[in-house]
C-alpha cells in the first residue's frame, strides 16, 4: 500500500543510503555503504570554490567493513569523496578504529562512545546503522547450519515485531528458539 497523496510541495533535498553485502573467499563478509546528500538548489560554500551546485553531492561518504561470522568488525575504512568543509576528510582514517566492535547489541552505544561529537563524522556514524543491518541481512541467512538446523539463536530474534521470540514467524522458522506467548 503506497503513502497517501502528498500535499503541494517543492523538492529541496535528497539523501541516498546504499549498502551492499559480500561474501569473501577468506571467510569474512564485506559490507560497503555510502551516503549521498544533494540539494535541488545552489548553496554558498567557501570550501568548495564558492558554491555547491544543485545536484552536486554535498556529502558523499563511503565505508567498508569486513566482519566475521560473529559480527565482529575485523577491517574498516572510510572515505569522503565530497564534503562541505575541507577539514572533513581528515577524520576518515580514524574510522579504522571500528575494528573490534561487534555489530550486535550495544553496537550503537559503543559507536557513539568512540565516534560521537567531535570524535567522528555525523554522516559516517549515521551510515553505520544501515551497514549493521545490511551485515545481518547478508550473513544471517548464510550462517552454517548443523544437520539443517540453525546452531545458534539468530540475532534478529526480538529485534522487531515480526521477529518476536513468542510470535508466529520465529515459531515457524526457528521452533527451537520460540518462546511461549507473553501476551495474556
Amino acid at each position: 500500500m503506497p503513502l497517501s497523496a502528498a500535499k503541494p510541495r517543492k523538492h529541496l533535498h535528497t539523501r541516498q543510503v546504499i549498502c551492499q553485502g559480500f561474501e569473501r573467499e577468506d571467510g569474512l563478509w564485506e559490507i560497503e555503504g555510502q551516503i549521498i546528500d544533494t540539494k535541488t538548489y545552489d548553496i554558498d560554500n567557501q570550501d568548495r570554490g564558492g558554491a555547491i551546485r544543485a545536484g552536486e553531492a554535498v556529502h558523499h561518504m563511503l565505508v567498508r567493513v569486513a566482519v566475521d561470522a560473529s559480527f565482529t568488525i575485523r577491517e574498516a575504512e572510510a572515505a569522503m569523496d565530497y564534503t562541505p568543509f575541507a577539514i572533513c576528510p581528515s577524520i576518515a582514517a580514524d574510522f579504522s578504529e571500528l575494528v573490534g566492535l561487534n555489530l550486535g547489541p550495544g553496537f550503537k552505544k559503543a559507536l557513539t562512545a568512540k565516534f560521537g561529537g567531535t570524535h567522528g563524522c555525523t554522516h559516517v556514524v549515521e551510515l553505520m546503522g544501515p551497514i549493521a543491518t545490511t551485515a545481518f541481512q547478508t550473513i544471517a541467512p548464510r550462517l552454517k547450519r548443523k544437520d539443517g538446523v540453525v546452531a545458534s539463536r539468530p540475532p534478529m530474534i526480538d529485534r522487531c515485531h515480526a521477529m518476536a521470540a513468542d510470535g508466529p514467524v520465529v515459531a515457524r522458522l526457528w521452533p527451537q528458539f520460540a518462546e511461549p506467548s507473553k501476551k495474556s
